[in-house]
């Protein structure tokens, strides 16, 4: 699309969303005579995007600059400058995370090197289905990196993104409605509504719908989610929360375009490698999870978690198989999938506060036990009158259907593990922190199309240790070291056979020093070098997509942010990772030199929000990737890219804002994300958004 029709997209947009306000840019002069007004940061914190303490990392309310391990966290008042409304969009910010295609249904993620999905969780609780996460009903989003097998389980090699939700009201009355429209045609609705029924009764509905459409041709498709949440509180020592989440995504499945001779295939960002017909993700999600927390004694408190999920999702897609010929053909394949997962989850914590010697300790004792159900089938495409297609702007896709059941299985995955950590304070200048967990796993599988039935049982202990060095109270300085591992049956668990019966969970060890440093009680500076070695390690096939063993891996690196109100309406968000990775071990499916996938070398990112005046105010955000191998084959390059994204803000009256933001300044062709060698996106072109937002 020419430029000059993405801008006047752009005008459409900013005049649908600001022209029913009668809104027109105001005199600067105007503007800065209303010096009363109050400032232009109209939701959230007056802190702006820092946040202090999460007690995600160690499950106490632990400051972050007192823990030692690298931690990202977006907050709201971040998301909702720069208008993000998906998990991935959010992650795009985070220095050391890589995004995914996920087969253009689901979340998927690179963290340090190692790619998942499923080291997703909602309040600390496993959410791993594979789907696209909303983030109307989030309060942040907090990126815990490295391995977290201590806190979390299973899984978390890498690191893990969990999700904090949006928490009853119990003091005051409150509500917000927004709505946004982008120059692709998609638009949304959203509210946020919360009011004590009583002194010891609170409730809060979030509710959002979204009309999807972006650059790729025929996309589209809607998203519904509905959460309710209610808060009571059971007398002076005791409260309790019970949230129900409904998510209905219904969306074109898209894989993107096929390489050619190395990279992505260019001039052809548009077009779409499959139908409507035959490439669509149907989601249907329920979740509710409650919790009880109760306080014994000013030193002694305990919570209870349980959460129930159900998800129940089909997708079909067809997609390019192999990279463009020399003669301009590609050949397509496509497959159908259904899976039907049921999770039940318990989660149970007694923190104790005292001292022993003069010496202070916060002692956590925990479990955590689940059952997880999954039903899968898939069914292989077929091309009556064959499977390859000429290329084209628009590609006729020949008849397809999906006869043969190729796989299908019955899986249950039944778990429990127990924990314990101390955090000890010695004096004020040393602190350690030292935890063991022990888990148990079992998975039992019965394949339905060839008749195998297996079953393994792991007992896995996951160690963490830090050491935490105070020079000041607002400074400090660590080391740590933490293992996780994983069933070789991968991280969705769908199906045995008899090699993944046989193998021991694969291993994962990450060493890492850092400084972290709270300048002022609203910006913080963190640093950390890591290195992350991952033993019997599974991979994506570059062709095929599926996943295969490729022996032992390292990914090593260091990583910088400064999060937080760096001067009075100056908001900022910068990240810079420096990474390397490789395999160690010669397999069948890499040799021993390979890199590591989407682990581009360089990645940095800034975001800055600036109140010019107290009504208006200018956001600028730049982000940059190093090339990057799109599979451990190495033969497809992600070339490096830099976008730039920009915003304006301004406030109308106290209770209405309106916002326009960019993506994509300088109209930059580039490619994310891939999913195997002839699976790749192609990033949005010049494009905007246009966001009004009530409160009352």
């Amino acid at each position: 699309m020419p430029a000059s029709d993405r801008l006047r997209r752009i005008a459409f947009a900013a005049s649908a969303a600001l022209g029913p306000l009668g809104w027109a840019a105001p005199a600067l002069a105007d503007v800065a005579a209303e010096d009363e007004a109050p400032a232009i940061i109209v939701y959230g914190r007056p802190d702006g995007y820092d946040i202090e303490k999460t007690p995600t990392a160690t499950k106490t309310q632990t400051p972050l600059v007192d823990v030692p391990q690298a931690i990202s966290v977006i907050s709201r008042e971040q998301l909702d400058d720069q208008a993000i409304a998906t998990l991935g969009d959010a992650l795009r910010y985070v220095p050391g995370v890589t995004l995914g295609q996920g087969e253009g249904h689901r979340d998927q993620i690179t963290l340090r090197g190692q790619n998942s999905t499923a080291d997703f969780f909602v309040d600390g609780i496993r959410d791993d289905a594979q789907y696209y996460r909303p983030l109307y009903n989030v309060e942040r989003v907090e990126v815990l990196k490295g391995a977290n097998a201590m806190i979390f389980g299973r899984g978390g090699g890498g690191g893990v993104i969990n999700r904090v939700s949006k928490a009853p009201e119990f003091s005051r009355t409150q509500g917000s409605v927004s709505g946004g429209i982008n120059s692709f045609g998609a638009w949304s609705l959203a509210a946020d509504l919360g009011t004590p029924l009583s002194d010891q009764v609170g409730v809060r509905l979030n509710a959002t719908y979204e009309n999807f459409g972006n650059h790729r041709q025929l996309y589209g498709g809607h998203f519904v989610g509905i959460t309710p949440t209610i808060g009571l509180q059971l007398g002076d020592t005791t409260s309790a929360t019970l949230t129900y989440e409904y998510v209905e995504d219904r969306r074109l499945t898209d894989r993107g375009v096929p390489s050619r001779g190395g990279l992505p295939l260019t001039g052809y960002d548009n077009t779409l490698f499959g139908s409507p017909s035959t490439n669509r993700s149907e989601v249907t999600a329920h979740l509710v999870h409650g919790r009880i927390d109760h306080a014994f004694s000013d030193t002694l408190s305990a919570n209870l978690s349980v959460q129930y999920a159900n998800y129940d999702k089909f997708y079909s897609n067809v997609y390019p198989n192999a990279a463009v010929t020399g003669t301009n053909t590609v050949a397509l394949a496509g497959y159908s999938n259904g899976t039907d997962r049921t999770n039940l989850i318990g989660q149970g914590n007694l923190i104790w506060k005292g001292s022993t010697g003069g010496i202070l300790h916060t002692v956590l004792l925990g479990f955590e036990a689940g059952d997880q159900d999954t039903f899968n089938t898939r069914n292989n495409a077929v091309f009556p009158s064959g499977a390859t297609v000429t290329l084209a702007e628009t590609i006729t896709i020949p008849p397809v259907t999906f006869p043969v059941r190729t796989s299908a299985s019955q899986s249950n995955a039944s778990f429990w593990s127990v924990y314990a950590q101390d955090q000890i304070d010695i004096g004020e200048h040393i602190k350690l922190v030292g935890g063991l967990r022990y888990d148990h796993f079992n998975i039992s599988s019965v394949n339905l199309v060839s008749g195998f039935s297996g079953q393994r049982s792991d007992g896995k202990w996951s160690p963490r240790i830090g050491l935490i060095l105070k020079p000041r109270e607002n400074v400090s300085v660590y080391a740590s070291f933490a293992k996780s591992f994983l069933p070789q049956s991968g991280d969705q668990f769908a199906v045995l056979d008899a090699t993944t019966e046989a193998l021991a969970p694969e291993e994962f060890r990450n060493v890492e020093a850092g400084i972290k440093w709270d300048i002022t009680p609203s910006l913080a500076f963190t640093t950390a070098v890591f290195r992350l070695d991952r033993s019997n390690t599974r991979a994506t096939d570059p062709i095929s997509g599926i996943v295969v063993q490729s022996g032992s891996s390292r990914a090593e690196g260091i990583e910088f942010s400064l999060v937080g109100r760096a001067a009075e309406g100056l908001d900022l968000s910068l990240g810079y990772a420096l990474q390397d990775g490789e395999i160690r071990s010669t397999t069948t499916a890499a040799p021993a030199g390979r890199k590591l996938a989407q682990l581009p070398r360089h990645q940095a990112s800034a975001w800055a929000r600036y109140n010019v005046t107290p009504r208006l105010g200018l956001g600028l955000g730049v982000i940059h990737q190093s090339s990057t191998s799109a599979t451990i084959s190495n033969a497809v390059l992600l070339p490096a890219f830099t976008r730039i994204d920009a915003a304006a803000y301004y406030k109308v009256s106290d209770a209405v804002t309106v916002q326009l933001n960019v993506e994509n300044l300088t109209d930059t062709d580039y490619f994310p994300a891939a999913h195997t060698d002839n699976n790749i996106s192609t990033g949005k072109p010049l494009s905007a958004k246009a966001t009004l937002r009530v409160k009352f």
